[in-house]
């Protein structure tokens, strides 16, 4: 079974910064996608990183591009995601998932088959 476990979240004020990390077993990093995904109250999943294993390839939404951050520890297999500048606006639930095989930018929710448990990240004005 794959296994993916998150940790890192907690409150900040805006313009602080946190470094979520997903921890994985079970799953190889070769030639695989991983991604951070975020879900606040009310509003539907949204992808907001990803990296392709196999060439240390990223993506990112908009939103989060030049603030956030992810990144791969193979040695460790964990995931990263560094938030820098943080604004109220990115206040949600942060899941990290995984998939087989490529993943040319942000792949949808719907092409991830394994999640984590979530990590609640506060950013206060």
């Amino acid at each position: 079974q794959v296994h993916l476990v998150e940790s890192g979240g907690g409150s900040v004020q805006a313009g602080g910064s946190l470094r979520l990390s997903c921890a994985v077993s079970r799953y190889t990093y070769s030639s695989n996608c991983m991604g951070w995904f975020r879900q606040a109250p009310g509003k539907e999943r949204e992808g907001v990183a990803v990296i392709y294993t196999g060439t240390g390839s990223t993506y990112y939404v908009d939103s989060v591009k030049g603030r956030f951050t992810i990144s791969q520890d193979n040695a460790k297999n964990t995931v990263y995601l560094q938030m820098n500048s943080l604004k109220p606006e990115d206040t949600a639930m942060y899941y990290c998932a995984a998939r087989r095989g490529s993943c040319l930018l942000v792949r949808p929710a719907a092409d991830f088959g394994y999640w984590g448990q979530g990590t609640q990240v506060t950013v206060s004005s």
